[in-house]
């Protein structure tokens, strides 16, 4: 788990600059993995038996909007005429709730994801070959805002040849100034804000809502389920930057998207019914406007750059930011790092990647999600998953 923090080695001249200046905003895995063992070693919070187990996970996030919301209030009134005094002191009282239900809504989240995986059959990644049922990786997360992470790409190419982990608190104005001088050594480089990470416990964001937090504590806890699989532990040495293997990498995020949707959706509807009716999504054509926006802006860039036509492909990436800014979609930064980054993701709308549909068939084709988890958990490659179509 040490090793989740470190960089992809490219030449140790490149990694030293890189190094220095990303050092006084480097996230410690190490030291943030002990400070949270030993808090959770003093005991659970007060908060431990609860009777409506869901519904004190819904006080939770409604806390946790109700914070976000005063947080935006407070930062528009500091540029103008300063927030009121209320509202600075509404939102201690309710920081103070939300942290008074933390360790049970972790707690509550994680049994009820535990029932749903039990009743789908899938326990530990050894189960299919000696038939033990016990949980294993245990899930066990914190609600607590996931570091950001420097993702750097060549100029030349889009792929994602560094992650390093950046502290949560790194301000707007100090991620830009790490792009601009990581960029100055010839790479492409962007600060990109997680939602979650698979460190053990896994980092989880509490402020997008319930179904996004277990959507996520699902995702990463599928990372460490596959890290014991073969396919897991060769997206370990990629994240690493011990071997570079950017077709796992992708099979093993697809597969953690694809078995995280399908095991949250479960739970939202078991145990949170009343709020899945609410949230049912409905068609979005602007939506679909900007993914198929996206694939294509997508394949024009793949198109300049494998024709060796950097600056074309970088000026047109910046005037397309222009164009879906001016119809209403914010993209800070749009370059081959972006790309990298959330094209790691199969059914991403930046992946060009066939991959997301290959699983997808995939796991039509798997009698239960516990067979399309144990097939997936083997394949290493493209190719692997073509042939395990086939047969």
């Amino acid at each position: 788990m040490l090793l989740l923090g470190a960089s992809c080695t490219r030449s140790q001249d490149f990694d030293n600059q890189v190094g220095s200046i990303v050092q006084p905003y480097r996230l410690s895995i190490a030291g943030w993995e002990l400070k949270t063992l030993s808090s959770d070693i003093k005991g659970p919070s007060k908060s431990s038996n609860v009777e409506d187990e869901s519904g004190i996970v819904i006080e939770y996030f409604s806390l946790a909007q109700r914070i976000r919301s005063l947080k935006s209030q407070i930062e528009v009134g500091s540029k103008g005429e300063g927030a009121p005094t209320t509202l600075k002191t509404e939102l201690e009282e309710l920081e103070a709730q939300k942290t008074d239900l933390e360790g049970a809504v972790e707690r509550i989240i994680s049994k009820q994801i535990t029932e749903i995986l039990a009743e789908q059959g899938i326990y530990n990644p050894i189960d299919k070959y000696v038939g033990l049922k016990i949980d294993f990786p245990p899930i066990y997360f914190k609600l607590e805002e996931p570091p950001d992470v420097l993702v750097i790409s060549p100029r030349d190419r889009i792929d994602r040849i560094s992650d390093i982990l950046l502290q949560p608190n790194t301000s707007l104005q100090e991620e830009v100034d790490i792009e601009a001088r990581v960029d100055k050594l010839g790479v492409s480089s962007l600060v990109v804000p997680l939602g979650g990470l698979a460190t053990y416990p896994s980092f989880v964001a509490d402020d997008y809502g319930l179904k996004f937090a277990i959507d996520t504590v699902v995702h990463e806890w599928v990372h460490q389920y596959l890290t014991f699989e073969p396919l897991g532990f060769l997206y370990l040495l990629d994240a690493t930057g011990i071997s570079r293997n950017y077709e796992a990498a992708t099979i093993d995020e697809t597969v953690a998207d694809m078995v995280g949707q399908e095991i949250s959706t479960m739970v939202y509807k078991k145990y949170y019914p009343e709020l899945e009716s609410n949230d049912a999504q409905t068609a979005n054509p602007k939506l679909d406007l900007f993914n198929q926006q996206m694939r294509e802006i997508r394949k024009m860039v793949d198109n300049y750059l494998a024709q060796g036509q950097t600056d074309k492909a970088e000026q047109y990436m910046e005037a397309q930011r222009q164009y879906l800014a001016s119809k209403g979609y914010y993209i800070r930064k749009l370059n081959q790092a972006y790309f990298a980054f959330y094209g790691t993701y199969a059914d991403s709308p930046t992946s060009i990647s066939p991959i997301g549909s290959e699983l997808k068939e995939l796991r039509n084709k798997s009698a239960s999600l516990k067979d399309f988890l144990a097939t997936a958990s083997a394949i290493t490659s493209r190719q692997a998953l073509q042939t395990a179509l086939k047969n």
